[in-house]
């Protein structure tokens, strides 16, 4: 993974020097893991910012609190790491500006995604030096996954089914949400644990399955993100599982969602299920090489106007190390898939305080068409108890 994200920072070097762009500051978790191959420090929610400096002629520059120095200097490939401390003279904005330089011309930066406090400090640092968004040329290349990235989402696939298993097996009248969302846990770590070894570079990579689970179950299934809560289950509820927080593995994160109904489904909900099963399914048909971003979520909204209903979702997302990436299968994007790509397709129906119907997967865009990331039966699921 080390050589792949080298590789990765050299292909980004030869695009800068190509539009001319001599450094740039990546402080995004995700960026600074495609790019220098670490994560998992406490970082700028506890005021603490790492930063990776990319120069176009020049090694890079990881920027660390002392803290975290020891493992950020084991997990990544960079060499030059600079830390800084929370006291003192050795600040991270000194450690910035020695990085930079005192006059840049310009600099360029993830404007989406920089923490307030490093873009006022670049502001009142360097007044009158433009600061340009780097992130659309980052994320071009992020777009096509290499096959490595692919093996190992596929990987994150597996995981993710044994986490699919564990939920439905969980289902039963009487039991209740957080009782399925600890299953979910311990499944979907045990089984990421499987894939890992206690050496080099991997033994910095965590098997643990985390974040609130998204659970709805019952009249809530139309709430889209509830959080699993002491709710106790009912026959014929719906129970919704959306995983597009959990299922991921060597940070790479993946779409994943499934409906299930206990022991029996009402006439309404299996319609409304039934729709969006449809309706993904027939935007995974439309992928393929050469095919607009837009017309996949055309296909899927088809069906929705045939069966009668109006949804605000898009279809779906693109999707790698970071929870949402570019492109999007939705209205006006008009992006050409290429093989490579990687998306979350998503079928999905909200009738407020009724019910809901709803469905996702992952797939790879390949030279004639897709493959499942992800996989778990694609059709109305009923429990036995």
């Amino acid at each position: 993974m080390l050589e792949e994200a080298k590789a990765r920072t050299a292909r980004l070097q030869a695009r800068m020097k190509e539009l001319g762009i001599l450094q740039a500051v990546f402080t995004d978790e995700s960026s600074i893991a495609y790019l220098a191959g670490f994560w998992g420090y406490l970082g700028i929610e506890f005021g603490r910012p790492s930063m990776l400096v990319v120069r176009a002629d020049d090694e890079p520059v990881v920027i660390t609190p002392l803290m975290e120095s020891e493992m950020v200097a084991e997990m990544t490939w960079v060499t030059d790491v600079r830390v800084w401390e929370d006291m003192g003279q050795r600040s991270w904005g000194r450690a910035l500006r020695e990085a930079l330089g005192d006059a840049p011309a310009e600099i360029w930066i993830e404007k989406p995604y920089v923490p307030a406090i490093i873009r006022n400090f670049l502001d009142d640092a360097y007044p009158g030096v433009a600061l340009k968004d780097i992130s659309p040329v980052l994320g071009a290349q992020r777009m096509i996954k290499s096959p490595l990235e692919i093996e190992v989402m596929k990987q994150a696939g597996q995981i993710a089914g044994a986490m699919m298993k564990a939920a439905h097996g969980s289902l039963a009248v009487g039991g209740k949400e957080y009782e399925s969302a600890l299953a979910v846990i311990e499944a979907g770590t045990r089984k990421a644990a499987g894939f890992l070894t206690d050496k080099g570079w991997e033994r910095f990579v965590s098997p643990m399955i985390h974040n609130l689970q998204i659970l709805q179950s019952g009249k809530d299934t139309s709430m889209v993100h509830r959080r699993a809560s002491v709710k106790e289950y009912q026959r014929a509820d719906p129970v919704y599982f959306c995983f597009c927080n959990m299922a991921q593995f060597k940070q790479y994160k993946l779409g994943f969602d499934r409906m299930f109904h206990i022991v029996e489904v009402s006439d309404e909900a299996a319609r409304v299920q039934q729709a969006a099963i449809d309706a993904q399914q027939a935007a995974i048909a439309a992928i393929r090489p050469g095919v607009l971003a837009e017309d996949v979520a055309a296909a899927a909204n088809a069906v929705y106007a045939e069966r009668g209903y109006q949804t605000g979702y898009r279809t779906g997302r693109s999707i790698g190390v970071a929870y949402l990436e570019a492109p999007e299968l939705k209205a006006g994007d008009k992006t050409v898939l290429q093989p490579g790509m990687t998306f979350a397709v998503d079928g999905g129906i909200s009738i407020d305080g009724v019910t809901a119907g709803r469905i996702g997967d992952s797939v790879v865009v390949t030279e004639t068409g897709y493959d499942y990331i992800t996989d778990y039966p694609r059709q109305l699921l009923v429990t036995e108890n």
